[in-house]
Order: structure tokens, then C-alpha cells, then sequence
């Protein structure tokens, strides 16, 4: 036989020998799946709630106008600290001031006054006290006339003029007595004067005072709404709002107001401790605690509280959450954007695993599964207690992990406690060391209890796991 004809026969039974080989392996690991695995650990282990919100100072005021009138002057800026008391800003005061002053001068007329019907009340007392002095005198003189006369003693021509004498010390008195009520009615009248005018000269105080803002607490001047030459205009209530000047906020006692999400508020509690990172300070973390957790739902578009709205509606929803930070930097402002992690449970020295290990399966697909099984003599767990009569098991899900058993995944239910920020506690069905699945995504959610594996840990390159 030629040469270059063995040749070609050794090369063609090698070429058939790779094929036999290729599709050898090729059914050999057809039914395999590559998977990525990892062990059940212990430790430490927080749950967490996040959310989002803004700095907002536990204690402001906003400044309103109370009186009419041009702003003149203002005193402060924007990011001053002021104390209670201290000037803010100033309105155009010349008719109040000018109000004020007639009105002291009104009210230091009227204790001139005052003081001239007090004089005279007392010259009306003195006059009516000699007067009776006067009566007395008379009287006696008159009754002893009568005894005198009686007794034809005197004249009657001196007789007459005692009763004349008594007659007129009588009509004195009665004058004297007409003459002290009336300076009595003056006194009064002047005092009645007084008190209208002290109750004027309060109300043209109080316009004026209303010319002069001042900061009512301590705080920072963070807003200022208004500029000199404009007009203030007081607010009516149930009408108009009024003028809105400025807002001092105390920052001493900052809080963080976040919104968190429905499916997490029945896990806050006050003074949970939570953790704040403010946009405007990177790198820093403030702690807090939670001081109050809303009742109302609010609508996460509109931002109504659902009370608000009687429209029906399944759009998400939301609950106001106030965190108080301890410790609050001295650059703080309200209206910064913040984040809040609320730590709402922990757990020390607990069974966990990632939280992408868990998958779900229905009742049917590993009844199934069993019972391919048990026909094979191979050993898969049974997923969780039979469904009640009358339940779909197409819908009857199940929660479990992949444990890595010889060669084989073993789909086993697990019960699972707090969830942290990568991990999740498992309460039973796993003990520590077990390796389970934990990727890639597409394995674990299309693998099936008692399928081969091939664990592959190495670092998967990018997009690989999309293909795989």
C-alpha cells in the first residue's frame, strides 16, 4: 500500500476517534449545569430600612407681617445668627410715631386733669365739713332761741334771725354736700378720660412696635423673602395670608424627615438608631435616633395624605419618618438632601447567607421532582409540608436554597429571619458550612432539585454571566 494512502487512513480514524470523544463529553455534560457556590457562614447581621428626605430644624418660625407700612431697613442677612430680641427689620414709623406722642400727650393732660378735680374734690369735702360745723352751731343757737323766747327772754325779732341763721347753715350744707358729688363726677369723668387714653396710647404703641421686627426665638436667618422699599401688608385670617418676611430656624435640634416606603413602616419604631448621610457633607455619618413615625399614607406623586383625596387610586405610598440627629454639625441648613439607614432589628452570631441564594419553586414542580426520585433511588428533600385540600400547587410556592450534595443540587426550604444589606438570616433548614448555589442569576433561576452541577468560582469575566 502506498504511503499516502496510510497517511490518509491514520488521519481519518483520528479524525473519528475525536468525533466519538466530542460527542462523548458533549452528552456527558449535557444535563450539566455551572454554578457558583459559596458556604453558610455565621455573624453579625442588621437590617436596615433606607430612605430619603431633607435636614429640616425641629424648632423654626416664619416671620409674618403685622403691620402696614414700607420696609426702611434690613438689619440682617441670610445665615446670621440672631438672638431673641435682636432687630430684624424695620418699617417707615413717622405717623405712629407721631400717634404715639400726641397720645402721651393726651394722657399727661388728662393727670393734669386728674389731679386738678382730686383738688377740688378735697376743697368740696373741707367746705362741706365747715359747713356742718356751721349747722351745728346754728342749730344750737336756734334751740336755745326757742327756750329763750319761750321764756320771754329775747326778742322776737332776735328769735327770727336765729331760725333765719339755721335755715341758712341747713341750705349751706345741702349746697356743699351738691357741690362734692360734683367734683366727685369730675374726678371720675377725668379718670374715665385717662383710661381711654392709656388704652389709645396701647394700641398706637403696638402700631408702632409692629413698625420694628425682632427675632422671636434663637436661631438662623435662613430665608429672607423680602427687600428694602417694598410694602409689608398684614394678613387676614380665613383671607388673605399676608406678608411672609423671613424664616429663623433653631438648628441646635436638627432632625432628618424622610419618606419611607409602605412595605417597610410597620418595622419602625422610636428611638431606633439611624444612620445620616447629608449630600452637601460627603464622607460623613451622622447618627440619629427616630422621634416620630407618621400615621397618614401620602401619595408619592401628589405628596396629599390619602384623607386628603377621595380618589381611589394604587399608586405608591409613602410615611413621613422624623429622625432627631444626635450630634448635629454646625454647617448644617435646612433643605439639604439626606439618607436615612434605620436600623430596625440585629442579630449577633447568626446563620446567614447572601441574599441572592434563595429561590422560589412551586409545590408541583418538586412533588414532581420527588418523585422522579424515588423512581431513580435518589434522595430529594421534600420542599415543605403538603398544601391544604383545595389549594392550586402550581401556585403554592415554596423558599429554599440549593445545597451542593456530591455532584447533585438538593432544592431545601429554608425559614429566614432579618434581612441585612447583602446577607439574610436563615432560621432553620441550613446549618453552617452547607454549600449552596449562589449564582449566576440565570442557574438559579432556571435549576431544578437533583440536577448535576459543576461548581465554577472563578471571577466571571465581564458580560459572561449574561451568556452563560
Amino acid at each position: 500500500m502506498k504511503k499516502w494512502k496510510k497517511i490518509a487512513i491514520a488521519v481519518g480514524v483520528v479524525v473519528v476517534l475525536g468525533v466519538v470523544v466530542l460527542i462523548s463529553v458533549s452528552q456527558a455534560n449535557k444535563d450539566v449545569v455551572t454554578v457558583q457556590t459559596g458556604k453558610v457562614g455565621r455573624g453579625d447581621l442588621v437590617s436596615l430600612v433606607t430612605a430619603s428626605g431633607e435636614i429640616r430644624p425641629k424648632n423654626y418660625t416664619n416671620v409674618l407681617g403685622e403691620g402696614t407700612g414700607k420696609i426702611t431697613e434690613i438689619v440682617v442677612k441670610e445665615g446670621d445668627l440672631v438672638k431673641k430680641g435682636d432687630v430684624l427689620l424695620k418699617l417707615e414709623n413717622i405717623q405712629p410715631s407721631a400717634d404715639v406722642q400726641a397720645q402721651q400727650a393726651a394722657i399727661g393732660s388728662s393727670e393734669a386733669g386728674i389731679r386738678s378735680a382730686e383738688a377740688n374734690y378735697k376743697s368740696a369735702e373741707a367746705t362741706l365739713v365747715q359747713r356742718k360745723s356751721d349747722l351745728e352751731k346754728a342749730k344750737f343757737d336756734w334751740v336755745r332761741g326757742q327756750d329763750l323766747y319761750k321764756g320771754e327772754l329775747i326778742a322776737k325779732q332776735d328769735y327770727d334771725a336765729r331760725k333765719a341763721t339755721y335755715d341758712s347753715a341747713v341750705a349751706a350744707v345741702d349746697s356743699a354736700a351738691a357741690q362734692l358729688q360734683q367734683t366727685r363726677a369730675a374726678l371720675e369723668q377725668t379718670r374715665s378720660i385717662l383710661q381711654q387714653n392709656d388704652a389709645m396710647l396701647k394700641h398706637t404703641s403696638d402700631v408702632l412696635r409692629k413698625t420694628t421686627y425682632r427675632a422671636p426665638i434663637d436661631g438662623l436667618v435662613t430665608y429672607i423673602a423680602v427687600h428694602v422699599g417694598e410694602n409689608v401688608i398684614p394678613g387676614v385670617l380665613n383671607s388673605t395670608a399676608g406678608s411672609f418676611l423671613m424664616t429663623i430656624s433653631d438648628m441646635s435640634v436638627a432632625t432628618a424627615e424622610v419618606k419611607v416606603d409602605e412595605t417597610d413602616i410597620t418595622n419602625l419604631r422610636n428611638d431606633q438608631i439611624a444612620d445620616i448621610t447629608v449630600d452637601a457633607i460627603p464622607g460623613k455619618t451622622f447618627q440619629g435616633h427616630v422621634t416620630e413615625v407618621g400615621d397618614q399614607a401620602i401619595l408619592r406623586t401628589s405628596g396629599l395624605v390619602t384623607t386628603q383625596t377621595t380618589a381611589n387610586t394604587q399608586e405608591a405610598r409613602d410615611f413621613k419618618v422624623v429622625i432627631t440627629m444626635d450630634n448635629p454639625p454646625p454647617d448644617l441648613r435646612p433643605g439639604l438632601s439626606a439618607t436615612a439607614k434605620i436600623r430596625t432589628a440585629e442579630k449577633k452570631n447568626t446563620v446567614m447567607i447572601p441574599i441572592q441564594a434563595l429561590a422560589i419553586r412551586s409545590r408541583k414542580e418538586l412533588d414532581a421532582a420527588q418523585h422522579a426520585g424515588n423512581k431513580s433511588g435518589a434522595s430529594v428533600t421534600l420542599a415543605a409540608p403538603k398544601s391544604d385540600s383545595g389549594s392550586d400547587p402550581t401556585k403554592d410556592e415554596v423558599q429554599g436554597v440549593f445545597v451542593v450534595r456530591g455532584k447533585k443540587a438538593e432544592f431545601v426550604p429554608v425559614q429566614t429571619g432579618i434581612t441585612g444589606i447583602t446577607d439574610i438570616e436563615v432560621t432553620t433548614g441550613l446549618k453552617e458550612g452547607d454549600e449552596i448555589v449562589i449564582g449566576s442569576y440565570k442557574a438559579l433561576r432556571t435549576l431544578r432539585s437533583d440536577t448535576t452541577v459543576k461548581v465554577d468560582n472563578s471571577t466571571p469575566k465581564p458580560g459572561e454571566e449574561e451568556k452563560s
